[in-house]
């Protein structure tokens, strides 16, 4: 009886096709999670961040190309929220790399998750799936004038 149990079970796990959960390419407002709590807390004063396409003071010195790729749990949590948190962690992550080079801002922020690039100054762009939400961005180091 046991066997037989086991036997059917076995069959049926194997019977059952396991498909990878579908990751959602969303497109979210900057604007919002600039806004949100953990943005008007996390996101510095003294680096000012520029998306692809805003007008910035000139560029005194350029430091290089940076990237930068955060993931979040999001397991059992709101989209929105985890999307946003991802996106605010990466963007906490060009500011302190900018710091540490000496610049004052990152110009020409881009997504480039799963190397698409994605370029627009209202929208970021967040792969969120089942257990993981993944926001990549890339951006330049600079000092303005």
């Amino acid at each position: 009886m046991i066997r037989t149990m086991i036997v059917f079970t076995l069959l049926f796990l194997t019977a059952v096709p396991t498909l990878p959960a579908k990751d959602n390419d969303l497109m979210l407002p900057i604007k919002e999670a600039l806004e949100s709590d953990l943005g008007k807390a996390q996101i510095r004063d003294d680096i000012k961040l520029y998306f692809a396409g805003q007008k910035h003071p000139a560029v005194e010195k350029n430091m290089g190309e940076r990237r930068t790729n955060r993931r979040t749990n999001a397991f059992r949590k709101n989209t929105d929220t985890v999307c946003q948190r991802v996106f605010i962690d990466a963007l906490m992550q060009l500011q302190a790399r900018a710091a540490r080079d000496g610049g004052n801002a990152v110009i020409n922020i881009r997504g480039n998750t799963k190397n698409k690039r994605t370029e627009s100054t209202t929208e970021y762009n967040c792969l969120c799936g089942k257990m993981v939400a993944n926001v990549a961005l890339t951006g330049e180091v600079v000092v303005l004038k």
